[in-house]
């Protein structure tokens, strides 16, 4: 990001914040949590779409403290308000830059300069659509990008996964626990996937596989799903499937394009963070939740590392006596 000087327009609040939480989905409202009952008095930035995938979910049953469920957006509500009861503070807009080249750091909102002397990044990853109108009309109704959260919705039901990589397999074979039918569905002849995962797919009584196909629409009575209709990728054929979900396995992507030249990356895209802690290449700068976990992808791992990057930053701003 640019660390050129401040141009003539940009106004700077006086105060420096002791940590601004950038994000505010499970991970980051955990910190926020943890760090006003610190007493850090945390700045929130966030995002004007706040609370991450867990706003895209309606029904979330494996959130611990909630028997019989909880929508995503509720959790999201009941989460945010417990940060703000212990004196988080808000701004409900996005990060347009940062520059943590030296301390106190700096974190741009449009012309806005907020300062501080630490940063936890909770950004979190988007999953990867198709890009279809009828998808985002049946999202949550039908379809989904977690065969984890949303499987046991379709027992004894016909599902498809698209998708040619490990996680494909994976969440193929997850579903078979619940769906009496599952389709692979991949627009190449051969997976990109491990052979192990590939083959133990193969071999599967539940799985069948559909090379070269792609789907191209999503069809339902706007309620739920019913139909996917798939197109040959070889000879253009068009043809309608019977199904009542469909799960995406094309990845996700960290939201992490903000700090690109400004902290370390996988190669994958994702925030390194040093083993077993929250913390960065970069001294006072964290990371907790999906911008930084590429294997679990849970609420409840996010809001465990908003734990530790809230505890990992308090102890760390004691030792730099700046708490």
């Amino acid at each position: 990001m640019s660390t050129s000087p401040l141009s003539t327009n940009t106004s700077t609040t006086n105060n420096i914040e002791n940590v601004i939480i950038i994000g505010s989905g499970p991970a980051g409202l955990t910190a926020a949590v943890y760090a006003a009952r610190a007493r850090l008095s945390p700045l929130m930035i966030e995002g004007e779409e706040s609370g991450g995938q867990l706003m895209l979910t309606t029904e979330v049953e494996n959130y611990p403290g909630f028997e019989h469920g909880i929508t995503g957006p509720d959790l999201i509500t009941v989460m945010r308000k417990q940060a703000e009861r212990f004196g988080t503070k808000f701004i409900t807009r996005n990060v347009t830059k940062v520059d943590f080249s030296s301390r106190p750091f700096k974190v741009y909102v449009g012309q806005q300069m907020y300062q501080a002397q630490s940063i936890i990044i909770s950004t979190g990853a988007s999953a990867k659509y198709l890009g279809l109108p009828s998808e985002k009309e049946y999202m949550n109704k039908g379809v989904s990008a977690c065969a984890t959260c949303d499987g046991a919705f379709f027992r004894d039901q016909e599902v498809g996964v698209v998708g040619g990589g490990d996680t494909a397999m994976e969440e193929a074979q997850f579903l078979t626990r619940f769906a009496k039918k599952v389709y692979l569905i991949h627009r190449k002849d051969s997976f990109r996937a491990s052979k192990i995962m590939s083959d133990r797919v193969l071999k599967h009584p539940k799985i069948e596989v559909l090379y070269n196909k792609e789907v191209i629409e999503v069809l339902g009575d706007g309620k739920t799903v019913n139909k996917l209709k798939l197109k040959d990728t070889v000879n253009g054929e068009i043809q309608e499937k019977s199904m009542q979900g469909l799960f995406l396995a094309i990845g996700h992507k960290p939201n992490t394009d903000l700090f690109k030249g400004q902290i370390t990356l996988h190669d994958n895209g994702y925030i390194k963070t040093q083993p077993g802690t929250s913390y960065t290449n970069i001294p006072g700068v964290f990371a907790a939740g999906d911008v930084q976990d590429f294997v679990y992808r849970q609420a409840i791992t996010a809001a465990g590392s908003g734990c530790t990057a809230a505890l990992d930053c308090e102890r760390w701003l004691e030792k730099e006596g700046s708490h």
